[in-house]
């Protein structure tokens, strides 16, 4: 007999993915494809700007782009790119891979939207502070104060799910896996440390994102290219069975709707929104804080966000566990990672994968901690709200370490539902402004304007 949350998601992971999946076909189309046919434009104005005099930030008020990027990475790059790839694979088949794939190209041109969005109607907060995300257009651009709300309310709660009980919950699992750590011990400790860098605020947060973000990335994507290296002729054919089972004729027999609803396409999709976030509206609220004088090349950061952690790296986890062979009965999660990379790194490779989970999902809890708490302070500017936030915020660390791992995902998916469709519906009414601020910029890159 099916679970409730299998229930729950086989209720609300159609209406999801149609919601996020057709927004995203929607800006694609309304802007050209830009993601795809510009993307050297779009990869030369982002790290290719990196080091430019004019991106650099100073002052307490802002922060640079490249930080704003890696605190949203931070926030993207959790447990999805390891636990939930698997959860993908085990329910929805190599298949699932193809449509994490798909997701990301259209993922691309809506994270983009949001974030042209966030920068266009950010303001300044009592604390002289850049402040900006769906709160600030909704309520600006749409001109509906409490779809704002709803909004930060929903945002906050999700923070609780996505941000923290998922990530911490994957930590506690493969530290126990690995090194025999109690779940208490790991989610005291997790919740010490998360605690001691809160204290010093977004500055200390993106700072400390824009330095591990970038290693922990690379690190693991040696890893597997390791494996995979070693694993080489297996993989011809495991891209002719991705193929394969993700356009499988019976899985659109029960017309557009029963195609949806098949658990390679579902799992695909839903796996690789939670893994790059695209249209929750999370990741708008640190690009609102960034230092720019362009919310379009601001926006090409999501497209890199979004290039970056599910076209890659989930497809690179996905790649490691199908060269690793059949997958074991009864094995799912950061488990199963861990027992693909062994195939390749030998009897250490269980530890690797415990240490990656443990850097990526405190990253991501950090930039989901700046997420709520930049939502509640919409609702509420009271800095004692603000720290009976982060009371909590820590409390549901150490909490998470013992929720099944089955009641973590199924919160995370209808949690991301609920904040996802009033974002979606805003950006969506505001598509003229997105479109009308991208045409502009290219057209003045167009005619040799050196100042953008």
């Amino acid at each position: 007999m099916p679970s409730f949350w299998e229930r729950l998601e086989a209720i609300t992971g159609p209406a999801f993915l149609l919601v996020l999946a057709g927004a995203g076909v929607w800006f694609s189309i309304r802007l050209k494809f830009f993601q795809l046919l510009r993307f050297p434009t779009i990869w030369k104005e982002t790290f290719g700007r990196m080091f430019s005099r004019k991106e650099k930030t100073s002052g307490k008020e802002a922060i640079s782009p490249f930080q704003a990027a890696a605190t949203a990475l931070a926030g993207t790059m959790g447990t999805g790119n390891i636990a939930g790839v698997a959860t993908a694979l085990v329910g929805g088949g190599p298949g699932a891979v193809v449509w994490m794939v798909i997701s990301s190209i259209f993922s691309m041109a809506l994270k983009f939207a949001e974030i042209v969005l966030a920068v266009r109607y950010r303001r300044k907060n009592a604390a002289g502070e850049l402040v900006g995300g769906p709160m600030y257009y909704i309520e600006k651009g749409m001109g509906c104060r409490w779809l704002a709300v709803l909004f930060a309310v929903l945002c906050t709660a999700a923070s609780f799910g996505i941000g923290n009980l998922a990530q911490s919950n994957a930590v506690a699992g493969a530290m126990k896996a690995a090194f025999g750590i109690p779940k208490a011990v790991s989610g005291a400790v997790l919740a010490g440390l998360i605690g001691l860098t809160l204290c010093g605020g977004i500055q200390r947060i993106a700072k400390l994102t824009e330095r591990v973000v970038p290693i922990m990335a690379a690190v693991y994507l040696l890893a597997a290219g390791a494996v995979l290296f070693k694993k080489w002729e297996c993989l011809p054919e495991v891209f002719e069975v991705m193929l394969q089972e993700a356009f499988q004729p019976s899985a659109a027999a029960g017309g557009i709707l029963g195609f949806i609803t098949s658990r390679a396409v579902r799992l695909g999709l839903s796996r690789g929104v939670f893994s790059n976030e695209a249209g929750m509206g999370s990741a708008p609220i640190v690009h609102g804080a960034a230092r720019t004088d362009s919310a379009v090349r601001q926006g090409f950061w999501g497209v890199v966000e979004v290039f970056l952690d599910t076209t890659v790296m989930c497809t690179v986890t996905a790649l490691v566990i199908l060269v690793a062979g059949e997958i074991p009965a009864g094995m799912n999660g950061a488990a199963l990672t861990a027992a693909a990379f062994s195939t390749g790194l030998g009897t250490w490779a269980g530890s690797f994968v415990a240490i990656s989970i443990l850097f990526f999902a405190g990253a991501s809890i950090l930039g989901w901690s700046y997420y709520g708490e930049k939502a509640l302070e919409y609702l509420s500017p009271s800095i004692r709200c603000r720290c009976w936030y982060r009371r909590i915020y820590l409390c549901a660390v150490f909490v998470g370490a013992f929720v099944s791992l089955e009641a973590v995902w199924g919160i995370s998916d209808f949690l991301n539902l609920l904040m996802a469709i009033p974002n979606v519906a805003a950006v969506l009414i505001l598509t003229n402004e997105v479109s009308g601020e991208t045409a502009r910029y290219f057209g003045n890159k167009n005619s040799g304007n050196q100042n953008l």
